[in-house]
């Protein structure tokens, strides 16, 4: 609900604040004086164009603040925490324009996108401006005034979640469609791939290891000549070192009693011999193991070279690469086999959802086709009391293919004067019939679901009378469920406010300003007796103007 808007430097604004009712709201005044402007700056805080030319005052910034109360929405509440804004029963929007013609929108005291301004703006006020009946011509706005009437709104919101089940299943199974063609293309040449790789049966690390390998072997001869000069000159020469360190140490032994430390340095001789010993030992091990063998190396080096082809062929440069890409090509040929099996569980999966999804969609239609006789009878009705009594509507429905709202396609259509040549409403409705169209459905529709604030800028244009008195009554039914706000021109339709608001223009120091204030009983009088009889109404246009207050 809007329970306040304040203005300041728009247009002949100086400055103003309206306290709206909860129920009917009547907005009148002379023509110019200002209504259009109210709607103008309004529009603001809903995300509408911002434009320098509506600046009072180029000295000073133009801002529209409105502020609602939204306690017990929740579509409102997930809108803000979703968007990271403070919650509460009372929410601020507020829109600001500076003299360079910048525009900045809050919610809460908190900057926002003018995306974000519309679309929290479009949860709490509907609105409906003169010529303004895009809506009702839309698909998807007649097909929730049908499913509202029938309250089927959570079955639908049912269907919507199996929808999207059934469309997510019917992606995936595409995408494995796509797979499966993309894996037989390149099949043959995955296979060639790791047979070529299955055919070289690498080990873990072989490639590193023969390569070390192959150092050795290539060095063998001077590796073994190294090895056994190191032995012969340790052992076998005629002054081994082994053979002169051991005459060293017992040569030290005999006079090792005659010196604290020559026992030690002749253990530590006796431990150097005995190592050196062990030395040639294993060098003469080692030597006899170290052998050539050309016909190894041919193979060592045919073994590399195809390794290293692969590694060039596959851009890599280890053995564990290499088996990767084997284990890989293998996971993939695998999945060739797996991939029809994958196919049809997912085939299952994708129809038993879309069954689900008939079978609730078919339960949507039948109520929809249960309820366009019933929303034709009542909106006709209601035509003929607002002073269209040749004027009929028809909720035509269509079966189509499974869609996001089920499988109706609904199109409203009009007939304005018993023709029986029903057309779609966007075509042959004009924007008085469209307007009065519209509060008839938003009416019936208030019963069955939360709309937001309904505003109505000029919706009796063309009508007077008892039309205007009807409009008047199905005004105040709407406004007893949910907030409501019309600017008239039509005394039988003020006379039904809850909360009188007279717009008017006064001069203050040579300088036109529009302003507005809450007419007391007396003065709702006056005025609606004005709209009936001119500036100097006649008592009896002041006792009908009562009339229509009290009643």
């Amino acid at each position: 609900m809007l329970q306040s808007l304040h203005i300041q430097n728009y247009a002949i604004i100086d400055q103003l604040t309206i306290g709206f009712s909860h129920q009917l709201n009547i907005i009148t005044g002379e023509t110019g004086a200002g209504k259009s402007i109210l709607m103008g700056a309004l529009n603001l805080i809903l995300g509408g164009r911002a434009d320098t030319s509506v600046l009072r005052n180029n000295e000073q910034k133009c801002y529209a603040e409105g502020t609602f109360s939204v306690d017990g929405k929740p579509e409102v509440i997930h809108f803000l925490k979703a968007n990271d804004l403070e919650d509460g029963k009372e929410l601020v929007l507020r829109r600001e324009i500076t003299a360079s013609g910048k525009s900045r929108a809050f919610i809460n005291d908190t900057p926002v996108t003018l995306q974000q301004l519309k679309e929290l703006a479009s949860m709490l006020v509907d609105l409906h401006q003169q010529f303004d009946t895009l809506e009702l011509g839309n698909a998807g706005f007649q097909r929730m005034v049908l499913d509202a009437m029938a309250n089927q709104l959570p079955l639908l919101q049912q269907y919507r979640q199996q929808f999207h089940n059934w469309q997510k299943s019917a992606t995936e199974l595409q995408q494995l469609q796509e797979q499966k063609a993309g894996f037989h293309k390149e099949l043959d040449y995955n296979r060639f791939l790791y047979d070529e790789l299955e055919e070289a049966n690498f080990s873990e690390n072989e490639l590193e290891d023969i390569d070390k390998e192959l150092q050795l072997l290539s060095n063998a001869e001077d590796i073994k000549g190294v090895l056994d000069r190191l032995f012969f000159d340790l052992k076998e020469s005629e002054q081994p070192i082994v053979g002169t360190l051991k005459q060293m140490a017992n040569q030290l032994q005999q006079y090792q009693s005659y010196h604290a430390q020559l026992p030690s340095l002749a253990t530590r001789l006796q431990s150097t011999q005995i190592e050196l010993l062990d030395i040639a030992n294993e060098i003469a091990g080692v030597s006899e193991g170290i052998t050539s063998d050309p016909q190894r190396l041919s193979w060592i080096n045919e073994r590399l070279a195809n390794g290293y082809k692969l590694f060039k062929k596959h851009s890599v440069q280890t053995t564990a690469e290499l088996l990767a890409i084997q284990r890989e090509l293998q996971q993939k040929l695998q999945a060739v086999l797996n991939i029809d099996e994958s196919i049809a569980e997912k085939q299952a999966a994708t129809e038993q959802l879309y069954q689900q999804a008939l079978v609730i969609a078919q339960q949507l239609s039948a109520a929809r086709h249960q309820q366009a006789p019933e929303l034709e009878q009542q909106v006709n009705q209601l035509l003929a009391q607002i002073g269209m009594p040749n004027a009929r509507l028809k909720a035509a429905i269509t079966e189509s293919a499974l869609q996001a709202d089920g499988i109706d396609v609904i199109e409203f259509l009009f007939d304005a004067n018993k023709s029986n040549r029903f057309e779609p409403v966007r075509k042959v409705a004009s924007g008085g019939e469209l307007s009065r169209l519209m509060l008839c459905i938003k009416s019936l529709v208030a019963r069955s679901i939360d709309l937001p604030t309904l505003i109505f800028d000029e919706i009796d244009t063309g009508i007077s009378g008892e039309a205007s008195k009807q409009v008047g009554i199905i005004m105040k039914n709407l406004a007893a469920q949910r907030q409501v706000i019309a600017i008239t021109h039509q005394p039988q339709i003020a006379g039904k406010a809850d909360r009188h608001f007279y717009v008017y223009k006064e001069t203050f120091e040579e300088t036109v300003k529009t302003n507005i204030r809450i007419l007391t009983t007396e003065e709702r009088i006056t005025a609606i007796a004005q709209m009936l009889g001119g500036e100097k109404p006649t008592a009896a246009a002041l006792e009908n103007a009562r009339e229509m207050v009290i009643n």
